[in-house]
């Protein structure tokens, strides 16, 4: 597992072949789960290259699509 030091995840963050379309971040190296978007005042995005990002989404996803239902069915 290769660590980046702050100044180098800053770096590969910033970097826009991390950036699919624009949108998705996708960073092989970064193992944050929810790093910030390319505008950190819009809050965070996930990464698309770390598994477990993916599966905090769709676990995220399942959540809120259980409130809904459950809220529905009453």
């Amino acid at each position: 597992m290769n660590k980046l030091s702050p100044e180098e995840l800053n770096q590969s963050h910033q970097d826009p072949n991390h950036w699919i379309w624009g949108i998705f971040y996708f960073n092989k190296q970064d193992h944050r789960l929810l790093p910030p978007k390319r505008n950190p005042w819009m809050g965070w995005t996930v990464n698309f290259a770390n598994p477990k990002s993916i599966l905090l989404l769709l676990a995220m996803i399942v959540f809120c699509s259980a409130i809904v239902y459950f809220a529905k069915s009453k």
